[in-house]
């Protein structure tokens, strides 16, 4: 089996076969669907998608960074309101994208580490989202705790010493998605240096699709083909890729 630890199945990209989706995901393999929130508006698509298939879909509770804004403080307030109303496995989708924006680093940056302390004191893993900011990034998780901080680096597409640096976060696991499997995936030529003990899949569904399905909506049940790629890059078999990242994400989510 295997568990997808990444999704946002909760958008509107899915409205007209939702129900369809999740039965292609548990059909191929997937059992388990992880919903990491976008922003105070999504928390309500969230929660109700959760609680119409509560045995497959599992719900973080953040605020990503490309959604923060000048009211960020103000979105914090909910999003923390709502980490007391029901059971969400971990804190996301967080973290800081200088890719799209770079002039609210400063408010991305405090609602980044905000949501890092919650994590802490709510002792729940954290979703990470870094673009074109892994330096920034670690210097925040090291600033909140390294130690005391555990979760997942999303959909990691980095340089050969940036995975080096992530994985000196000895509580981190690495999110790999549909990218491994591009042609110009140049992480591909050092990703062993990370053992498979340190990384889980995902799909970001319903962006990112992996290859054969590149230019299609993505869904969690072409996740095997990102297994597939990484049984090939790691030279062992597809099993081994698939108990190894399921059980890594069962451990760091409580599952």
């Amino acid at each position: 089996m295997l568990i997808d630890t990444h999704t946002h199945l909760f958008e509107d990209a899915f409205d007209e076969d939702i129900a369809e989706v999740i039965a292609r995901a548990v059909e191929a393999g997937v059992s388990k669907l992880l919903l990491p929130n976008l922003e105070v508006a999504s928390i309500p698509r969230l929660n109700a998608l959760c609680d119409r298939f509560p045995d497959v879909c599992f719900p973080m509770m953040g605020i990503h960074p490309t959604t923060i804004t000048a009211d960020f403080r103000r979105d914090l307030e909910h999003i923390r309101a709502a980490l007391e109303q029901r059971k969400y496995i971990a804190i996301g989708e967080v973290g800081i994208d200088l890719y799209w924006d770079k002039s609210r680093l400063k408010e991305q940056t405090e609602a980044f580490e905000t949501q890092l302390r919650w994590s802490v004191e709510l002792d729940l893993p954290v979703s990470i989202h870094t673009r074109e900011a892994i330096p920034q990034v670690l210097e925040s998780l090291h600033k909140v705790g390294i130690d005391r901080l555990r979760g997942v680096l999303h959909c990691f597409t980095g340089s050969r010493n940036e995975l080096e640096e992530a994985l000196r976060c000895k509580n981190f696991l690495i999110g790999i998605d549909g990218p491994v499997t591009y042609k110009k995936a140049d992480f591909v030529d050092y990703l062993t240096l990370a053992p498979l003990d340190r990384l889980v899949l995902e799909t970001d569904a319903p962006y990112l699709s992996p290859v054969p399905m590149r230019g299609k909506r993505n869904e969690p049940a072409y996740m095997v083909y990102t297994a597939q790629k990484l049984a090939e890059i790691y030279g062992c078999s597809l099993d081994e890729v698939m108990r190894t990242t399921t059980k890594n994400a069962e451990t760091l989510f409580l599952l």
